[in-house]
């Protein structure tokens, strides 16, 4: 058999551990799974104006304390970045900074310093003066991008690129890029409020369901330990359309505050506004709710809202879509401290949530007095001595349970 090179049994392949080390930001480092993996590059992306260059140098700053790093600025000058980096704290002597656009004298400055992480803002600005097109098209973003992997894995470099996202939302550039990366982030929030949400997309060393949530300070972004407490407002609990609601996002548990407003329509087709909330699910539970509740919502408008800008995608999530529209419509508050959660079928089933202990203990940990939710999860969990807990197996169960607190 003619010999090919690196060709052998998958069982015999060694494997060793990831080198991992610290980013210095603790939210940071719970999204990758521990840290920077040795080698590895990341990919952040965010709208404009998100925070996305104020984490990046961040990062640098603290990365710097006790290792080489370069920063590559293509974007803003050096007095810019000097003038930002004094706002966010002391400058180490290993931060090195490069303002500079043309790959191959990028690649010079890798190769001459040898870095131990690259952070370059960003990957759309670079370009090479070789290939006649201009910067940030499909052909500069696939090419930059491929030679500057390839250096870093040369020099055993991380990587940290900031890339530009579309109108859409994605991305922007050559699908490729996104394949050639090892980690992708998404920096998310609204410009107007102080919270950011870091989401990993894709992660090779490590799984894609934690999220870091920061604070956007004027010292930078400050990773938050306690989320719970900042997506809920106190002074609006136990007030008519107000719901706390127990939802997951990777191995956390969050408790977000669900706001509804239903209000009579004054045009000929009612309006739906849905903000943190997923539209399609929140239409579905609208429809659910008219179908076999015979709740009359077709002739006015729902607002619905999620306090802090957060934006929740997790189907039991809809439990507390419907307790919110019906708190509003009939202008009932549920108890306060009472939180629900679960996922709620088209058939008007009320569907088990995961880790649902894990959801108790974080409503207990917050000092709230009860739960409604799945009765297929009540059925499976110990004692929680004084803290209540309501069951309901179907939408009708649900409003039936609502009827109670009127």
């Amino acid at each position: 058999m003619q010999h090919v090179p690196n060709l052998r049994p998958l069982c015999e392949v060694e494997v060793t551990p990831d080198l991992r080390f610290s980013s210095g930001l603790f939210e940071f480092d719970r999204v990758l799974g521990g840290g920077l993996v040795e080698g590895g590059v990341v990919l952040l992306g965010g709208e404009p104006g998100i925070g996305k260059s104020t984490l990046s140098l961040q990062l640098s700053l603290a990365l710097a304390v006790d290792k080489p790093v370069l920063y590559v600025t293509a974007e803003e000058s050096e007095k810019q970045l000097f003038l930002r980096a004094q706002r966010l704290g002391l400058i180490p002597a290993s931060l090195y900074i490069l303002s500079e656009s043309n790959i191959h004298v990028v690649l010079q400055a890798i190769h001459t310093l040898k870095p131990k992480i690259v952070i370059l803002d960003s990957i759309q600005v670079v370009m090479d003066p070789e290939i006649p097109s201009v910067a940030g098209s499909v052909n500069q973003v696939r090419h930059c991008a491929a030679i500057l992997i390839n250096a870093l894995k040369q020099v055993g470099a991380s990587g940290i690129f900031i890339g530009h996202i579309t109108k859409e939302g994605q991305l922007a550039g050559p699908k490729v890029l996104e394949h050639l990366v090892d980690v992708i982030l998404y920096l998310e929030g609204e410009r107007q409020q102080q919270y950011r949400i870091l989401r990993c997309f894709k992660n090779r060393f490590h799984h894609t369901q934690d999220i870091g949530v920061f604070e956007m300070c004027e010292t930078g972004l400050v990773g938050i330990k306690n989320p719970s407490a900042i997506f809920m407002d106190e002074t609006s609990m136990g007030v008519p359309g107000a719901v706390i609601v127990a939802t997951r996002e990777g191995s956390r548990v969050f408790l977000v505050e669900v706001q509804a407003l239903v209000v009579d329509s004054g045009y000929g087709m009612a309006k739906r506004t849905f903000l943190g909330v997923d539209p399609n699910r929140a239409n579905l539970m609208i429809a659910a709710m008219e179908k076999i509740a015979g709740v009359r919502l077709s002739t006015k408008d729902v607002i619905l809202n999620i306090v802090g800008g957060f934006r929740a995608s997790e189907p039991a999530v809809d439990l507390g879509i419907v307790y919110a529209i019906l708190s509003s419509t009939y202008d009932v508050a549920l108890p306060k401290g009472f939180a629900v959660y679960g996922e709620v079928g088209l058939t008007g089933e009320i569907r088990g949530a995961p880790q649902s202990a894990l959801r108790l203990q974080e409503l207990m940990k917050m000092g709230f007095s009860g739960c409604i939710l799945p009765k297929k999860d009540e059925e499976g969990l110990p004692g929680a001595g004084e803290f209540k807990r309501w069951a309901v197996g179907s939408l009708k169960d649900a409003i039936t349970l609502f009827s109670k607190f009127k």
